[in-house]
């Protein structure tokens, strides 16, 4: 796809670009065994974003039985600031609508401050907080998730 605006679903043969991507941008990235998991789960849906052959950004959404959780989402390095995890978000939301799903959930570190005003822009709330759940970038101690959601009803 040359558009790098357009999202697009991912395939189980986009694993070795999706473990690449996870690698040079993530102090923890997701595994492999992860990455090929939502890949082939039913449940599960991989949303990818592409400019000039390189995978740059993705998002996994998964099914519940009333909700839909966002998995994961992530950019490159090298192209954020570019309203790319916007276009990212936007197909996360429009899937759980088309699943009928009641909210959308989500966790982020508490520290990922562009994270946390993307969400908060598209209208998701906190609903609470896990204390130390992730272990800090710098490795020096942890770092709390805060959990968010966004209703689906409606706008």
């Amino acid at each position: 796809m040359s558009d790098p605006s357009s999202v697009v679903l991912l395939r189980p043969s986009a694993l070795a670009a999706l473990v690449e991507l996870e690698r040079v941008s993530q102090v923890y990235p997701l595994s492999a065994a992860r990455l090929r998991a939502a890949l082939r789960d039913d449940a599960d849906v991989v949303f990818g974003l592409e400019e000039q052959g390189e995978l740059i950004g993705y998002a996994i959404l998964s099914r519940q039985p009333f909700d839909a959780e966002l998995q994961a989402i992530l950019v490159a390095r090298h192209a954020r600031r570019r309203g790319l995890a916007l276009a990212l978000m936007q197909a996360v939301i429009d899937q759980a609508r088309a699943w009928k799903s009641e909210r959308l959930l989500l966790e982020v570190r508490e520290g990922n401050a562009p994270a946390i005003t993307l969400y908060r822009r598209m209208g998701f709330a906190e609903d609470g907080r896990r204390r130390d759940y992730y272990p800090s970038l710098d490795g020096a101690g942890r770092e709390d998730a805060l959990l968010m959601s966004r209703r689906l009803d409606g706008a």
